[in-house]
Formats: C-alpha cells, structure tokens, sequence
C-alpha cells in the first residue's frame, strides 16, 4: 500500500496518507460507504452528476460540524445535478444522530468505517489516526476529477470560496 508523509498535519504533527494519490483529470475511483441504514452507497450510483466528495476526520469536532454545515448551506443552490457526499469514519448512527441535530438535509453523510474504501481509494486514510485527512474532490458529470484540495492542517476548515468556483467552472 502506498504512503504519503507531510501532506497534512495535525496540530503542526507530520500525518501519513495511506493510499494512491487522487489527481485532477483522473478517472474518479469508485468506493463504497455506509449510509445511515447501513446500506452500500457508491460514488458510481451518481453517474451523470457533478459530486463534491468532502472527507473529514469526525463530526463530532467543531471544525468539522461547521464543515458540513457549510456545505449544506451552499448545497441549496446547487441545483439537482450537483450531488454532496461527506465521507468520515464516524459510525453511522452517530452520524444519524449528529444529522437529525444539526438540521443537515441536502448533503449525503456516509460512514467509511467499516472498509475505509473511500479513504484508502482517494489517498486520505491518516495511517496514524484510523481517520480521513480533512479534503475536497470535485469529480464532474462523466466521472473524472476535476478539482482537488487537501487541507493542510487537520484543524482548519478548506477554502470555499475556491471549491465553489471550481464547482461553477466543471461540466
């Protein structure tokens, strides 16, 4: 299994990434996740949409929380063809329950808890921690990546305004 070191760090702390690199104008690689019936979802299930894939290491942390609340917030104006998946390793009956309290309705919160298919298909498995590195793929509507945005420090949120505009630019 391929690692990578120094591309993000928790608290300053050098983390490695456990998987291949994802790159713009790859094809995006299909996984499986849980919903929160613990049913299979794959990326593939939303062929012909534009998908912003959002990892993060655990909803049950500030930074986190605010993340998808975000995105759940500008997901209103995405229209039909744009899907949101957040992807952590949390199990999916806290996510159930951290969804239900929080109000999230338009984004899609997926549990990689049980295969790490997600994290270990797009690179983003911390070695260290069992969890996903903080990150945004955009894939567009026939399936590759076209935007890629690693968030250097665990504890910071990524930058919107650039996955918002790279949103507008895919096809």
């Amino acid at each position: 299994m391929v690692e990578r070191n120094n591309i993000v760090k928790s608290q300053g702390n050098p983390l490695t990434l456990v998987g291949n690199e994802v790159k713009v104008g790859d094809t995006a690689p299909d996984f499986t996740v849980l919903d929160e019936n613990l049913e299979p979802v794959k990326l593939s299930s939303f062929e012909g949409k534009k998908a912003i894939l959002v990892s993060v290491p655990s909803l049950d942390t500030s930074v986190c929380s605010t993340e998808v609340r975000r995105f759940n917030k500008e997901a209103a104006a995405f229209g039909d063809d744009v899907v949101v998946l957040t992807v952590s390793m949390d199990l999916p009956f806290a996510q159930k329950r951290w969804c239900g309290a929080a109000g999230i309705d338009r984004v899609k919160v997926l549990s990689d808890y049980r295969d790490a298919s997600f994290g270990i298909n797009y690179g983003v498995l911390i070695k260290e921690l069992r969890l996903l590195a903080r990150t945004v793929f955009i894939v567009d509507s026939g399936g590759k990546v076209a935007y890629v945005q690693y968030v250097e420090e665990t504890s910071t949120e990524p930058n919107y305004d650039d996955v918002l505009k790279a949103l507008k630019t895919t096809d």
